[in-house]
């Protein structure tokens, strides 16, 4: 049988707020669905008091965490499949002064997958929120995001690889139209809210507003897979383009805001993406869902190194 394992993608909203009892209750749903893989949104507050919240979330997943800069995002892992061995920073790297400022950090690390065994190239995970009000500041948050699909790794070979990469997150914006069953993009001038109008458009060369498409674009430019949108177009499976956010009347339709982007040979193993919904009393976005075949993705690690070895110089 295929070894497989659950990854579950949430932005539950404010982390609960100061309401424990809601936060233990939503944490002890995600234990439920026996994930091995979390990436969290919106975790305020995870960060104080020796990060007491952090250590209280790990104890209800039975999953090892870690917390971003400014206490944003987390990625949860099972410690019996992954092992970090590097965190990125959400800061560039090098001589960039000032380094560029994320409004929500992400949380990046480079685990190995240990059923693939030690020699495997690692896997770079990543949670990450692009910011809420601002379409030209989602768009350079999209390309620094790209980075992490560059992240080199030396195989016990000696060759430089670029790792495969999974990231999952909140994109405070659309996936470009065109996916059989995607929910429509927004109309405009039917959003009630002024303010989310703006928030959620951009003005095009052509001095038009438009919903903001252009992270999606981004990252598939960058050759990234919109995950669940693979999952339509390649086998029929509409479920994996649910809604992730349901509509109200100030902000709009319901909308796919929430997403995994991989490289296509992750995408090429994950075996479904599935929307759980969840009521609105208890969060603003829904939980996404993926299922990946374990051993394809040891494969991917192990057989697939020379689809990401960087050509030498001449």
């Amino acid at each position: 049988m295929t070894k497989r394992f659950t990854a579950l993608l949430w932005n539950f909203e404010n982390n609960g707020g100061d309401n424990r009892p809601k936060r233990t209750r939503a944490h002890r749903r995600l234990a439920s669905l026996d994930p091995h893989l979390v990436f969290r949104q919106e975790m305020p507050t995870a960060d104080i008091n020796g990060k007491a919240v952090m250590y209280e979330l790990e104890a209800i997943l039975r999953l090892r965490g870690w917390l971003g800069a400014k206490s944003c995002t987390a990625l949860f892992a099972h410690p019996d499949y992954f092992q970090p061995v590097r965190e990125f920073p959400p800061l560039a790297s090098g001589p960039v002064i000032p380094a560029p400022s994320w409004e929500l950090p992400p949380t990046a690390l480079a685990l190995r997958y240990l059923p693939a065994g030690p020699a495997a190239t690692p896997i770079v995970l990543g949670s990450y929120h692009l910011d809420y009000s601002s379409s030209g500041q989602r768009l350079t948050e999209a390309q620094w995001l790209s980075r992490l699909a560059d992240k080199r790794w030396t195989t016990p070979e000696g060759q430089t690889v670029r790792m495969p990469c999974l990231l999952g997150g909140d994109n405070n914006s659309y996936p470009v139209p065109g996916t059989p069953g995607d929910p429509p993009l927004p109309v405009l001038e039917n959003i009630q809210d002024r303010r989310h109008r703006l928030h959620r458009s951009y003005v095009s060369p052509d001095g038009k507003r438009r919903m903001d498409d252009r992270p999606d674009e981004a990252l598939r430019t960058a050759g990234l897979e919109d995950v669940a949108r693979y999952r339509s177009a390649t086998y029929g499976e509409l479920a994996a383009v649910t809604r992730t956010v349901s509509g109200c009347a100030t902000h709009g339709p319901d909308a796919r805001i929430d997403r995994y982007y991989a490289t296509p040979d992750v995408a090429e193993v994950v075996l479904s993406v599935d929307v759980i919904e969840v009521h609105e009393k208890e969060s603003d976005h829904h939980i996404v869902r993926l299922v990946i075949d374990g051993d394809g993705l040891s494969d991917v690690l192990n057989l697939g190194r020379s689809r990401h070895t960087l050509p030498t110089a001449s």
